[in-house]
């Protein structure tokens, strides 16, 4: 109880948000590293699962990568690429390391999503003469679309909670005030970092779902589609 009344005390205290080390830098450096690496996944892996998912192909090749993706330990690939060149550029590593990490939950979401799509529906809104690229913009990717952020959200929540380990590697980040409250043997300090990176992933949850819903596409033409191919009223047996 003491560790957590000493938590609360250190995150009221105004000098410890203030600083290059304060909070609101290491924030700062933590949603940088967050959001650049989110957006480079989403950049490298979601054309790739929307592509192969229109086209009906590469599953294995999608599932592979992702599980391949899912068995490297990201901290053991941040601190191998810090001892390399590239460690001699600050923040690249870090982001290599959760691109990496973030690729797995966007390309295998976004690929089932395209391939959950009925078929049926796909053809009927051939049938309607529809193009191929109308069908995936009009038909194919509204009804994707709630996969699709799941794998965006779930790859948002977990980049936000793994880049705390770019401290480990001497980078910035909200790990920082973790790693230096191990470092000065403070409790409290190290209960306040870890409070804070799970409030920071509560929330960029909490976005995520509301950009979901504010995003939410028109599925008019999708919903035709899919009315045709389930065929006209009462069209069954008698």
């Amino acid at each position: 109880m003491n560790d957590l009344i000493g938590a609360w005390t250190w995150l009221t205290t105004a000098a410890h948000w203030q600083g290059e080390k304060g909070v609101g830098n290491r924030l700062g450096e933590h949603l940088y590293y967050s959001g650049v690496c989110l957006a480079i996944a989403s950049l490298v892996a979601l054309p790739l699962a929307l592509w192969l998912g229109h086209l009906g192909k590469g599953g294995t090749l999608a599932v592979n990568i992702s599980n391949v993706g899912r068995a490297v330990p990201t901290l053991a690939v941040l601190i191998l690429l810090s001892l390399t060149p590239l460690g001699a550029h600050e923040g690249v590593p870090t982001l290599i390391a959760l691109v990496l990490f973030a690729v797995p939950p966007l390309l295998t979401n976004a690929y089932l999503g395209m391939r959950e799509v009925d078929r049926p529906v796909v053809e009927a809104a051939r049938g309607m003469g529809m193009s191929g690229w109308q069908v995936f913009r009009r038909v194919e990717l509204p009804l994707a679309q709630p996969l699709l952020m799941t794998g965006l959200r779930t790859a948002g929540v977990q980049v936000v909670a793994t880049a705390t380990l770019a401290a480990m590697a001497g980078e910035g980040g909200l790990g920082r005030i973790i790693t230096a409250g191990f470092g000065l043997s403070d409790t409290p300090q190290v209960i306040a970092g870890a409070f804070l990176v799970a409030l920071l992933a509560v929330l960029v949850e909490g976005v995520l779902v509301m950009v979901t819903r504010l995003t939410a596409p028109d599925r008019g033409v999708a919903g035709a589609a899919r009315g045709r191919a389930a065929g006209p009223p009462g069209g069954g047996l008698r």
